[in-house]
């Protein structure tokens, strides 16, 4: 019997004014929640630009949980992410992009190796690409089965991946990819205080999303 993971944790809409038809589905990291500064400003600038968002919780968030992050429960996020997918192909016939911060991100690009046909490309923000301070420990096994448009976009002082690291290990990707690199940003990108407008005009770009007239 399929579960509904998304009975007890918090989602958003961002509804665009003029809609194109493409989709962004957007989750939070291990340490956070999807009431981000960051999130919020991404989601804002997204709908902006004609997408449907939804901001939403991972299922380690539900309520009676405990409300904890750990690895164990990362295949119940993963099918958290699968069941937002579903939920937003519902309402969006366009290109459908899975976003996620650190964690949320790492999940959702799994998934993505994991399901090619589930969504049409990947905005990952901060991605874990190891450990800080154990950087032979790379988060990369699945890298190779990408096969949808990524964009990468990345604190120049991240304890967790620095600009060059990122860059190298995009080369295992054999879809197209992209990496934006925030300046004097650390994990945190700055809690979204800079401008969004490059990174929206990527994720677009990238998916050859237009705005219908």
């Amino acid at each position: 019997m399929q579960r509904d993971y998304y009975a007890t944790v918090a989602e958003f809409l961002h509804e665009p004014a003029e809609f194109d038809g493409s989709g962004v589905i957007l989750t939070h990291g291990a340490g956070g929640n999807c009431q981000s500064p960051l999130l919020v400003a991404m989601a804002d600038a997204l709908a902006a630009a004609g997408s449907l968002v939804i901001r939403y919780d991972l299922p380690f968030r539900e309520k009676g949980g405990g409300g904890a992050f750990t690895p164990a429960r990362a295949a119940a996020d993963r099918a958290g992410i699968r069941e937002k997918v579903i939920q937003i192909r519902t309402r969006a016939e366009g290109p459908i992009i899975m976003s996620g911060l650190s964690y949320g991100g790492r999940q959702s690009s799994m998934l993505a190796a994991e399901e090619p046909d589930l969504a049409d490309g990947l905005l990952l923000l901060s991605y874990p690409l190891h450990p800080p301070g154990r950087p032979n420990q790379l988060r990369t096994d699945h890298f190779p089965g990408l096969r949808k448009p990524a964009l990468f976009v990345s604190g120049a002082r991240d304890p967790f991946g620095t600009p060059e690291e990122i860059a190298a290990a995009l080369k295992l990707i054999p879809a197209k990819t992209q990496l934006i690199t925030i300046q004097k940003a650390g994990h945190d990108l700055a809690k979204g205080k800079f401008d969004l407008t490059q990174v929206v005009s990527a994720v677009r770009d990238l998916l050859s999303i237009r705005r219908r007239h």
